[in-house]
């Protein structure tokens, strides 16, 4: 083998060991978050606003928060969501701030049915390929409605659509809350 081949194969060589160490830290970097667990803040991210301007996911701080994720083809999805607008603009409602975040494909749908649903509340856009929000919050299936207390930790996730605003409900949420902040208080 002439000294050029050699040359070459152990450069073929190196470039290969490089690539094989490389790929794993490749995959990590474009990984989707992990589920945050109950109990557990979440990350601050961005948001991309679909009826507002972006906003930072830590703006939100301060105030439960009620995080609905939605789809505009999912039909449970849209039968709760005015119960949810209801909810918000509510006096029940008053010591929350209620969100929406869609998991659409594509944003031109997601704004075409907050136009069609006259949606008031801030709505915002999950997009691929990494799926950030919909991991974090594990909305592995929709809808899913996430309790965040003030500080930004999950205090709940609910499956599945509610009448968000009816008695019902209302108490579900207090006492959700209130037993975070129990917990939260003796912690």
């Amino acid at each position: 083998m002439s000294s050029i081949q050699a040359l070459w194969r152990s450069i073929t060589t190196c470039a290969f060991a490089l690539w094989l160490l490389a790929t794993p830290a490749m995959a990590q970097v474009n990984a989707p978050p992990p589920l945050v667990e109950v109990g557990r803040a979440l990350p601050d991210v961005v948001m991309s606003g679909l009826n507002g301007p972006n906003k930072p996911l830590s703006s939100y701080r301060g105030r439960p928060l009620i995080i609905n994720v939605w789809a505009s083809w999912c039909g449970p999805c849209r039968n709760e969501a005015a119960s949810l607008e209801r909810l918000a603009w509510s006096e029940a409602g008053r010591p929350y701030t209620v969100i929406g975040i869609s998991t659409d494909d594509e944003r031109g749908a997601a704004i075409q049915w907050l136009r069609h649903s006259r949606a008031t509340i801030s709505h915002y856009i999950d997009l691929g390929p990494r799926w950030t929000l919909e991991h974090m919050l594990g909305a592995s299936t929709i809808p899913i409605t996430v309790l965040v207390d003030a500080e930004g930790r999950v205090v709940a996730r609910f499956r599945g659509a509610r009448d968000w605003d009816s008695a019902e409900s209302i108490q579900l949420i207090k006492r959700t809350f209130a037993g975070r902040n129990r917990s939260s208080s003796t912690r």
